[in-house]
């Protein structure tokens, strides 16, 4: 590391028993792969810089890497081989935006880390762990329903398959899984045993296995076990009220507050499913917590029952006694964060936010998102001139006829839908901010504040003042609805 680091342009590799174990970027551009002998490495490419492997600090950066994504992502993670991560997202996907915005984050944090990471979602664990190697997109989402399909043009060794079993497969002219699909499954399991169906299986979806998930042992966690499984929510329901009030008596041993929950439940059939929770505030209110879980039992499938239930706080933060208000003392402001965490869980964090004023002029830049718990902020909304109760995401172009320089549309078009403007406003001129950027010295916006025949109201503006084409375009913009 620092002065000691190898060149970033160099031709690097591990090694380990004279076989390359893993190669950097441009001695992978000079041919050279992982698994090839370092001889004939060293006999193609003679400017190597080669280095030993640790196999060990390897495997214990990637179960650092495992618990960092269970604090973060789902409260399922698994190692898989010896490179990668499997995460159970089932459940917990929304709370990020969607899966393909829990892709894009994963990726661009590892990256800031200096890693280089490829994910991809899909029905099966085998299934995503494949696309996640081989497929051309370093991050892809696969729709339910289309694995099979996707997993055909895959070469065989994205099954993992021993490398001796892959060899004599390419011997026998089998290159990809499309290949294998339609052969008959007897004469390859006697060829290649079972594990050879297993992989395929697996790929498929045809059988389950379940992940071992990586737990730290000095997590807060409470656990009930069951002679006999249970299944009915109400008895669910039971359980997980006693497993709260548990953990939240260790919590208050160490003075901590929960800000992430997650219960787990171990089914007969051998499978984990998983519920997760989090609050804005660290939280041991027994009652708050087991209504946020419960809520959200109808998304759990017991199966044909849970022999053992697991809660785990995930995320623990420091959480100081609060002082009673006195009546006599003024009264404080209400909490809503029990309301917040509902709606969070329901709805996902990147959904439940708060705005406040940005001091700009331009109207897109005059607001941003809080986190809708964040403590309100000495600043007021600019009150001068009327403002749309809804911004667009972006300004829509409108068709309209007008007189220039300064009166308001007769009619416009936008969307569609013509509509003659029976009442306007304005204009409010709104300059370019030119200390951001030199597009905007010249720019100019003219405001107006229309009212349509049915008494809906819109606020449109022109680009330029109508006169100087430097100004802008001339063009009409939608930018906002009045409630």
């Amino acid at each position: 590391m620092g002065a000691n680091a190898p060149p970033s342009d160099g031709k690097l590799l591990l090694v380990a028993r004279r076989v390359v174990m893993a190669a950097n970027p441009a001695a992978q551009r000079a041919g050279l792969l992982a698994g090839m002998k370092l001889a004939r490495a060293q006999a193609l490419v003679p400017d190597l810089l080669c280095l030993p492997a640790d196999p060990d600090a390897d495997a214990a950066a990637l179960e650092r890497l495992a618990l960092w994504a269970l604090q973060r992502y789902a409260p399922l993670v698994a190692l898989y081989a010896a490179d990668g991560l499997v995460i159970d997202i089932t459940g917990a996907a929304h709370l990020h935006g969607g899966e393909r915005a829990l892709l894009a984050d994963l990726c661009n944090r590892l990256a800031t880390t200096g890693i280089t990471a490829r994910a991809a979602v899909s029905d099966t664990a085998a299934a995503a762990c494949a696309f996640a190697r081989y497929q051309a997109e370093a991050q892809l989402v696969v729709p339910p329903g289309e694995t099979e399909a996707a997993l055909l043009p895959l070469p065989l060794a994205s099954l993992l398959l021993p490398d001796e079993m892959l060899l004599a497969l390419h011997g026998l002219g089998f290159r990809r899984i499309a290949d294998l699909a339609d052969q008959p499954r007897a004469p390859l399991a006697r060829r290649f045993g079972r594990g050879l169906i297993e992989r395929l299986d697996l790929a498929f979806g045809r059988i389950q296995a379940p992940i071992q998930p990586i737990r730290p042992p000095d997590l807060l966690s409470a656990e009930q076990n069951f002679i006999d499984p249970i299944a009915s929510p109400e008895a669910l329901a039971l359980h997980i009220g006693h497993l709260i009030a548990r953990l939240c008596s260790q919590m208050e041993v160490r003075d901590l507050g929960a800000r992430r929950l997650d219960l787990l439940f171990h089914r007969v059939d051998g499978e984990v499913k998983a519920l997760r929770i989090g609050t804005a505030r660290p939280n041991r209110d027994v009652p708050r917590l087991t209504r946020l879980l419960t809520d959200r039992l109808e998304r759990v499938d017991p199966g044909l029952g849970v022999e053992t239930l697991r809660l785990v706080a995930t995320l623990a933060e420091p959480l100081q006694p609060r002082q009673a208000v006195s009546v006599l003392t003024e009264a404080s402001a209400p909490d809503l964060s029990g309301l917040i965490d509902t709606l969070t869980n329901r709805l996902g964090a990147s959904r439940v936010y708060r705005m406040t004023p940005v001091e700009s002029d331009v109207p897109e830049r005059s607001q941003r998102r809080i986190d809708a718990n964040a403590p309100a902020l000495r600043r007021t909304w600019q009150t001068q001139w009327h403002r749309p109760a809804s911004l667009l995401p972006r300004p829509e172009p409108i068709e309209t006829v007008a007189l220039l320089p300064d009166n308001p549309p007769v009619s416009f078009t936008w969307r569609g839908v013509r509509r003659r403007v029976w009442r306007a406003d304005g204009p409010e001129r709104i300059f370019g901010e030119w200390w951001k950027r030199d597009a905007e010295l010249a720019a100019v916006r003219d405001y107006f504040r229309v009212e349509d025949e049915s008494g809906a109201r819109f606020w449109i503006y022109r680009a330029g003042d109508g006169e100087d084409a430097d100004t802008g375009s001339h063009a009409w913009f939608m930018h906002g609805l009045f409630g």
